[in-house]
């Protein structure tokens, strides 16, 4: 596949982008159009271009490449996927509501009234650092790709690939933000979803098979086996882990996230928002079953013609890259680019949004779109670009895989206090957090839960621990806000 033929349509993509922006944004580009798009979105486009935001490029290469993993994982990824789907019925059910009715731009100010400011500050913060530390990961991972299969031939340095991406993504939402995002990430689910299944066939036609044919072949292969449930201690595949893994991280990483809020949140009313979270739930379970069909189809192609595939990661972009044809490989490079972008084009905007209202108290002031202000969101969002950089490069010069990944798990622990503060808020309203202890019960608990997944097995009599470890972490720091507060004096007076 020449790299100059990928290159050239990749430019384009970005160009159909950049255009986007420019329309979008040519009325207005005040701090109202970035954070919350002047509340106006359509509930269907916003449910359609979340899609590419939930499932981010890292989706896209691995979980093909989890299908045939030497553990044996198989089609178990899906029982997670189930968890997700309970967990966005949960967050449009009581968490939309609740932000709808506060007319929330972050949805980290609820803190600031139900706990008090140093639990909005730190739930904020906490949200900064696991989304530029998560984010930076995904377009890493997609960066190393593009770096091997396109760059690489032009002798471009790595430090130069991530610039070059960064600055892509900068030049179309530094002005239009959210109002521009619902439209580009809409495109780009397009491009996703559309990957997909053309990869299906154009994999179906190198087996010599049809649609119908691949299905019965899947359904009998040795890779698709869903539910798990033997050995509920040792088995991290369990389905009581996955599931209730999947919900509570659904949970705290949506629900309690800026980021897929933020376009929740632009919406026009709550029905509006919880048509798009209901309907988008549907599809992202739809379309998570053909990406586990990829990957058994993509086994069955290598194992069919000796091929053989060094790393899970590598299964997809090798075979789509290197064995199927031209067209099969753009198709892969434009629903790649579209999955890493469409997530990492949103946090950046969430980023800025976060920073500016739950710092700079953008949404206490009297004039919120003054020239000032607009600035001030402009110079945020160049720092947050440039953080995110910073952040790539240090992955990069670390150069292990398992260190990296290893950082990427402890930023997605910080999620489990979240959890903790948002239910004491929500469910414990008779008592008062002593707010100054909170920032250190918020770094207890993810500590805690980090030991716990490196020594579960000598301390629980062998029980792996594996994404139900948010439910313990929210748990601990739940029960830390427990222990450190006390009644309200109203009520203790009454």
């Amino acid at each position: 596949m020449s790299p100059a033929i990928l290159l050239s349509f990749i430019i384009g993509y970005f160009l159909v982008l950049i255009l986007i922006s420019y329309l979008t944004s040519r009325k207005s580009s005040d701090n109202d159009t970035f954070f919350v798009a002047n509340r106006n979105s359509k509930w269907y486009l916003v449910a359609f271009g979340m899609i590419g935001t939930a499932l981010s490029g890292v989706t896209f290469i691995s979980v093909p490449g989890k299908v045939g993993a030497p553990t044996g994982d198989q089609f178990e990824y899906f029982q997670f996927v189930l968890g997700n789907a309970a967990g966005f019925i949960v967050i449009a059910t009581v968490l939309l509501p609740l932000y709808y009715r506060l007319k929330l731009t972050s949805i980290y100010s609820y803190i600031e009234g139900a706990l008090g400011t140093w639990s909005y500050k730190t739930a904020a913060g906490i949200f900064l650092i696991s989304r530029v530390i998560g984010s930076a990961f995904r377009l890493y991972l997609v960066v190393i790709v593009l770096q091997k299969f396109i760059f690489d031939s032009y002798h471009v340095p790595f430090a130069v690939t991530v610039l070059i991406c960064l600055l892509l993504i900068w030049s179309y939402t530094y002005k239009g933000g959210l109002k521009t995002i619902i439209i580009t990430d809409s495109l780009q689910t397009f491009f996703l979803v559309s990957s997909v299944f053309l990869s299906i066939y154009f994999i179906c036609r190198s087996l010599n098979m049809n649609v119908f044919e691949a299905a019965d072949a899947i359904k009998n292969s040795s890779y698709s086996k869903i539910f798990f449930f033997n050995d509920l201690l040792a088995n991290k595949f369990h389905f009581g882990k996955q599931f209730m893994g999947g919900l509570f991280i659904t949970i705290a990483m949506v629900g309690l996230d800026q980021d897929l809020m933020q376009k929740n949140l632009s919406c026009k009313n709550i029905g509006e928002a919880q048509k798009n979270m209901f309907s988008f739930t549907g599809v992202f379970v739809i379309i998570n079953i053909f990406f586990l069909s990829v990957g058994a189809l993509l086994y069955m192609y290598a194992q069919k013609y000796g091929i053989t595939v060094p790393k899970t990661d590598y299964l997809y972009p090798t075979l789509a890259l290197n064995y199927l044809g031209l067209v099969p490989a753009v198709v892969f490079m434009f629903g790649l680019t579209a999955a890493t972008f469409a997530t990492t084009d949103s946090a950046l905007t969430a980023l800025t949004t976060s920073f500016c209202v739950d710092f700079l108290n953008f949404n206490k002031s009297e004039n919120v779109n003054s020239k000032a202000m607009v600035r001030a969101r402009h110079l945020v969002h160049i720092a947050f670009s440039g953080l995110m950089f910073l952040t790539i490069i240090i992955f990069n010069a670390i150069n292990n895989d398992a260190v990296v990944s290893a950082i990427f798990k402890v930023a997605s622990y910080t999620y489990g206090p979240l959890l903790g503060l948002y239910s004491f808020g929500l469910f414990v309203s008779r008592r008062q957090v002593e707010d100054k202890l909170v920032p250190f019960i918020c770094l207890i608990s993810p500590a805690v839960c980090y030991f716990l997944s490196l020594n579960s097995k000598t301390l629980f009599g062998g029980y792996v621990f594996d994404n139900e470890l948010i439910i313990i972490n929210g748990l601990i720091t739940f029960v830390g806000l427990w222990i450190t507060s006390s009644r309200k004096k109203e009520l203790v007076a009454g």
